[in-house]
Parts: C-alpha cells; structure tokens; sequence
C-alpha cells in the first residue's frame, strides 16, 4: 500500500488559488495558502523531522541484510510491516517440560555465571515471574544482557522448556508497552483473580521475519520506535471516520502492534483495510470517469437492419430473458461514443456467444469491424464454427485466423483485414501480433479474458476508441467483481437456456468404485452416447503446460502442497492421459473407439481428433483441460475426472460444462477423496455463482490494478470474502467522495489525495477532462 508513509510535502497546486502561492509542508494538511507577508519576510517555523523517516538500524550484518530483504528502511516500514498473527502469550504456571512458548515476564533478578566450556562467554541467568509464578530464564553467549535487562525489565521470551523446568531463552524482546501500564507483576502491578485472567488473555504480534532477523527482534525495532506513531498522517478525514465508526490510522496501527485486549488488532486491521479498499475504488471509479471523458469511440447508433434481422430470423431457438436483456444493455453501449468496456459472465452453456455475436453484426452493419479473441486454438475453432452456424444465412465475411495458420492462408488474411473485406475475425493471440493492421475495428470481444495478460488485451483495445466486450464463463462473485473488475461494467447470465438437463455430480472413491464408475460409462455408451475421460497429465512427471493448467490450480487452491489432502501424491497414483488412452483400450473400454486430445499435439492432430468425436466417429476422448472451454457435442452425456483433487473448483465446472448440453441424462464422475472440500462442493452445487463464492474462500483475489492476476492476493490487508461488507461501505463511500470532488482537491482530501498517489502513482491524480 504505502511505504515509509512520508510526512505530507507541498506538491502542485491544483487550481488558481495554490498556483499564486507556495504551500509549505506545515500549511499543506489545511491546503492553506501563505500570506504575503508570510512569503516576504515574516519568519516561518518549519515542522521537526518526522521519525517516521528516521531510518532504521540493527547491529550485525545479516540483520542489516535481512531488514533490507523485508524492504524495512525506515520507521514507517516498520509500522506499514504488519504482523502475520498474534498469538496467545502463556503464563508461567501453564509451561510444560519439552514445549517451545512464549511468556509476558517481569525480572525479578538477574546474573552471570561462568561456563566450563572453553571459548564461550559467560551465560546470563534471570529469575523472571508473573503473577502465575516464576521460573529461571537462560539467556546464552549474552553477556551484555545484564545490563540491559535490570530488575524490573518487562520481557517478551520464547523459548524452551527444559527437563529441568529452566526457561531456555531462544527469542526475547523489551516488554514495556505489551500489557497494561502497571506492569505484569510487583509493586503498583496486577494481583487479584481478574487481572491473573487478563494477563492470560494477553495477544503478542508476530511479524513476517527472514533469515538473520527474527520475528522477537522486529517487536523489540517496533516497540523502542513506538513514539513515532504521532507522527502517522491520517488520510481520512473526521467526518468519514465518524460515519463509518473507524478509528484514526495511528490507533489501528497501535491496535495491530500492541494489541492489550481481544479484538484489538482485527479493529484495527479492520480500519486499515477499509482505508486500502477505499483507494482501490477511487481508483476504479477515476479510471472509468477518464475513459469516458478522454476516449470517444464510434457511435453504432444507426437504426439496426442486420442485427434486427438475424435475431428475427436467423436464430435457430428462442432467446432467454437474461441473454435479452444483456443484448439491450450493450446496444445502448455500443450507441454512445463513451468506449462500452463490459464484462459478460456466465454459466456455462448460458449463451454468452449469442450475445457476443449480435454485438459483432452491430458493428457490421456500420460497415465496420469486430475480433473475437481467445486463449486457445481449440476454443477459437469452436467459436468460428459456431459463429458460423448461427449466421445461418446471413452472408458475413469472416476468417480465422491463429499461430498455426499456414503462411500463404496468413498474408491472404492480414490483407483483407487491412482492407476492409473481412468484417469478422476470430482467432488466438496472433490477432495482436504487429503485422495484424484493421481497417476500422470498432469492436472487440475477449473471451475467457481472465487467461489473457493484461497487457495482451490492452493491445487489442488498441488507442482505446474500440468498444470492448470481455467475457468469461467463470461466475464472478460481487465481491470480486467489485475488487478486480471496479472500473467495468458488469452483466451476468445466469439463466440456463430451455432445454438444458441438469448434470448429476458424483465423487468416486477406491479402486471398485472406479470399476463402478468405468460400468456406468460403458451403460452409457452401450446406449449411443459419447464419453470424456480427463487427465491432470499428458505423461507422467510432465505437467501439461499453458494458463490455468492442472498443477497451477493445484499449487494455488492448496498452500500446503498438491494432490491429496494433506500433501502430494504418490507418482504412482497420477493417471496422464497418454498412458490411460493405452490401459482403458485394453482394460474397462476395450472394442470402443477411443482418441487422444492434449494440448501438446500439433494443430491438424486436435482438429482432426475434434472433428472425429464431434461427428460421433469417436466414442470417448481421452484428454487433459484443453477440452475445457470451447468444445460443444451435445451426444457426450457423460464424463469421468482421474485425480480431481488436483483441479480448483472453476477448473471443475467448466469441465463438467462440456457434458449435459444435449436432450440427454449426464452425468460427471469425480474421482478423488471424498473429503475434499472442492469435491464435496462441486457434487453439491451446481450453481457457478455458489461456486465461486465457496473458490473465493480457497482462493486468493489477485492483483488489482497491475500486470499480474494470479497467485497470493494482492491485497496487504483486507481479505476477501470476509471483508465483502466492508468493500461494499468502502465502494459507495469512493462514489460520494468523487461525486463532490473527483480531483481530491478540497482541504479535507489533501491527505487522502497523498495516500492515493503514494498507492498508484502520480498518473493515477492526473486530472479528469471535462
């Protein structure tokens, strides 16, 4: 969020009145000007340093090494270097023979005492108590400890308890500030029955450390620079604060570092969170504010005559209400010069192509151009076939275009794109190489943006006067809508189209159930149906590579490390496709016409084994997730997932999506532990908004604003979905704020204005046209 946190600097004014004066810092907080007499003569008391930026310094060179590892600089670091957790400090009567703990202690007394061992120095003995009782606290090689720490020093000691009940000290830190004022024991300190249970209540930060730095060592940095926390600047103003019931910023860094009641450190993660979602959507909301006041695309506001046409009589089926109403909010999109950037969501199967088509021929029939890009060869062909098919009779000039196009069909392609004479393009990345050159694009459909870099779409909206349409058939919880995708509109499709037969989801445990569930396959096939069988693997110890591959879900839903619950999988027990498509031919499918599709096959290799499964010529398709999106046979009533532990839950869905789209019963059969959580959730729910929110649980939410969206959130402090209600207060606080002062330039957002550039940047402040 921010580091160092700077005390506020004069920075260019932002209207008349601050370019006819010079602001200095100590006026700056007010957006005070200086009088003339100010500015001509009359002495002008400038502010002591902060201490805040006052840098930090630690004895020993790996100490030193590691503070700069942690990006630890200055005092502000320190305090923006939130604790991981806090954990309970134990009481001396509590501690066990053996047991590694953390005590809250007082000094009682304190000596050295020599050591046989030649070469070490002496060891330093304190006798230590609170008011459960007291016990011997060793401290090694210290020496210098006994002067540091005299009779009635409150420490902070971890270690472990020896055998013979001696306290071995392994971390230790300065203990004043960590409980209650009088201290944790004699003279004026805690005595009676209730202050003994507050002392056992008693919370203690732990930090992330690294190697040469402990965790004790960056508590005892904190609590000596704990004076600082006066000089931390408070970007939100009184009034907010009032109305959201938050405390100041120094207080909910005091509360985060030096908790003294339960509670204290998650109000004040609270507020800091609430202050780092504000930004986040001030940020979204400006960025949106700008687009539509700095970019003007074309406005596809003539009367329909193609579209209208092709929805009256081309359409092959009856549209649902949702995919109507979707189609009515992009065409006001595409009917302003504000450039449309909407998000299409969906389920799978909701018909989000339907809807992404007739934006493409509003285009057309302005004479203009529309792209469909998206991540994989394989999906491209499945939309350019479809696109195809609902066209119907519609004569639209259209091609596809992908890395695998031949050279000769390639330059024959660029050139009518150059020209004009195509109007509808589908392909993959190749659509944003430099030799790709559109004679008057005014429309852009992304699919399955999340698999794109940023970037990579970046380079498709091109100078940003092109009507963007991303689309994704992963549901999107609110919440994270909010958190990533602020700065778009959003629409989602929920409703199924007529038709569509539930999927029954099943979990397959051991080795007979798999037997079990390879006899249902057969009863399925036996009855002219076709089947999918999925593979994490292409060959064993080879991790099929590409975007949202098998093991990048795994790696991400599981911290702890991937396959089955609780650590990885034998090797033994992974099934790859190219070795199942051999055992199943001789084993539980033998006589049935099998095929291989992985994402490592040469192109004509997965058309034409696409090609053989969609024309029934195949009857199961042994593959890996690159039969994910994209692919559409509505005789595949069945599938079955070897090792679905391995796969995230969205991963999951959209597999499952690939059966259930014809007139038939389906059924998806996941093998794996019955005790997966994600198992559990995908054979109970199959709603992908219900199940998103469950992956918003396992699932970190990316970074927000940058060029990375995958991995550990990006978020330093609130998370989510626990903060979903706090995201919510934080957005429709950001939309007041702008709607008074879009610049942050009133006096009481002078600080707030600092905070957000410190977050984003300078550019991030630049000012909104009018």
């Amino acid at each position: 969020m921010m580091r160092g946190m700077p005390t506020a600097t004069a920075r260019p004014a932002r209207d008349a009145a601050d370019e006819a004066w010079r602001l200095a810092p100590w006026a700056f907080a007010s957006r005070r000007p200086l009088s003339r007499a100010e500015l001509l003569g009359a002495p002008i008391r400038w502010p002591r340093p902060s201490e805040l930026e006052r840098e930090l310094s630690v004895p020993g060179v790996k100490a030193a090494e590691a503070l700069r590892t942690l990006g630890l600089e200055t005092v502000g670091d320190l305090f923006e270097h939130l604790p991981r957790d806090h954990r309970e400090a134990r009481t001396v009567a509590t501690l066990c023979p053996g047991e590694q703990a953390t005590v809250a202690v007082e000094v009682r007394r304190i000596a050295s005492r020599a050591v046989r061992r030649r070469g070490m120095r002496p060891m330093v003995e304190a006798v230590v108590f609170d008011l459960t009782g007291s016990t011997r606290a060793t401290f090694f090689n210290q020496p210098w400890l006994l002067e540091r720490y005299p009779p009635g020093t409150q420490l902070l000691l971890h270690g472990k308890v020896s055998t013979a009940g001696r306290f071995n000290v392994v971390h230790h830190a300065i203990g004043k500030g960590l409980g209650d004022e009088k201290g944790v024991g004699g003279a004026g300190g805690l005595g009676d029955d209730e202050d003994a249970e507050a002392e056992r209540g008693r919370t203690v930060a732990h930090y992330p450390a690294s190697e040469g730095l402990t965790s004790t060592q960056i508590l005892t940095l904190v609590q000596e620079s704990r004076g600082a926390l006066a000089d931390v600047p408070e970007p939100l103003g009184g009034a907010l604060r009032a109305a959201e019931g938050l405390p100041d910023r120094a207080s909910a860094l005091a509360a985060l570092h030096f908790p003294t009641v339960p509670g204290d450190h998650e109000a004040g993660r609270r507020r800091l969170a609430f202050e780092e979602l504000l930004l986040g959507q001030l940020l979204f909301l400006r960025r949106r504010a700008r687009r539509g006041r700095e970019r003007r695309a074309s406005a596809l506001d003539e009367p329909p005559s193609l579209s209208a046409r092709w929805l009256e009589h081309g359409l092959p089926f009856t549209l649902t209400g949702e995919q109507s109403a979707a189609i009515e909010t992009i065409r006001r999109d595409l009917e302003s010069t504000r450039p449309m950037q909407r998000l299409l969501m969906g389920e799978v199967g909701s018909g989000k192509t339907v809807v992404a088509l007739y934006a493409m021929l509003r285009a057309v029939e302005h004479g203009r151009q529309a792209v469909l890009m998206a991540p994989t060869e394989t999906l491209a062909e499945q939309h350019f076939a479809t696109l195809q098919r609902l066209l119907g009779a519609e004569t639209v000039p259209c091609a596809l275009l992908m890395g695998s196009t031949p050279s000769r069909r390639r330059r024959e392609i660029l050139g009518k794109i150059e020209s004009g004479e195509l109007s509808l393009v589908v392909g993959t990345h190749a659509l944003i190489e430099p030799t790709v050159s559109f004679r008057s694009l005014a429309l852009a459909v992304v699919d399955e943006q999340h698999r794109f870099g940023v970037c990579q779409r970046a380079a498709l909206e091109g100078d940003g006067s092109t009507h963007v349409l991303h689309m994704t058939a992963t549901p999107i919880p609110r919440t994270l809508a909010l958190s990533r995708y602020g700065d778009l509109d959003v629409t989602a499709l929920r409703e199924l189209p007529r038709g569509r037969r539930p999927i029954s989801t099943r979990i397959v445990a051991g080795e007979q159930a798999r037997a079990e569930a390879y006899a249902q396959v057969r009863a399925q096939l036996e009855e002219g149906r076709q089947a999918y069988v999925v593979c994490p693997l292409v060959d064993l110890g080879e991790v099929e590579p590409g975007p949202g591959g098998a093991e990048k879900e795994m790696a991400a839903d599981r911290p702890g490390g991937v396959g089955a619950p609780g650590g990885a999988v034998d090797a033994g027990e992974l099934r790859a496709a190219t070795e199942e498509l051999r055992r199943l031919s001789e084993g539980e499918l033998a006589g049935r016409r099998l095929a291989l599709l992985h994402g490592q096959m040469r192109a004509r290799e997965k058309q034409e084994a696409m090609a053989a499964f969609a024309s029934g010529d195949i009857d199961v398709l042994v593959a890996t997730t690159v039969i994910e999106v994209g692919v559409d046979v509505a005789n595949a009533s069945v599938m079955l997932v070897e090792n679905a532990e391995r796969f995230g839950i969205s991963q999951l869905h959209q597999l499952r999506g690939r059966v259930g789209r014809g007139e038939h019963p389906s059924l998806c059969l996941l093998v794996g532990p019955p005790d997966s959580p994600r198992l559990r959730a995908l054979a109970e729910h199959s709603d992908g908004f219900r199940l998103a929110e469950i992956d918003l649980r396992l699932r970190r939410e990316g970074e927000l604003v940058g060029t990375r969206q995958s991995g550990l959130g990006q978020f330093r402090i609130a998370s989510l979905p626990q903060d979903a209600e706090l995201l919510q207060r934080a957005r429709a606080r950001a939309r007041a704020i702008l709607r008074e002062d879009p610049e942050l330039c009133a006096p009481e957002h002078a600080l707030l204005a600092e905070a957000f550039e410190r977050a984003f940047g300078e550019e991030a402040l630049e000012p909104i046209p009018a």
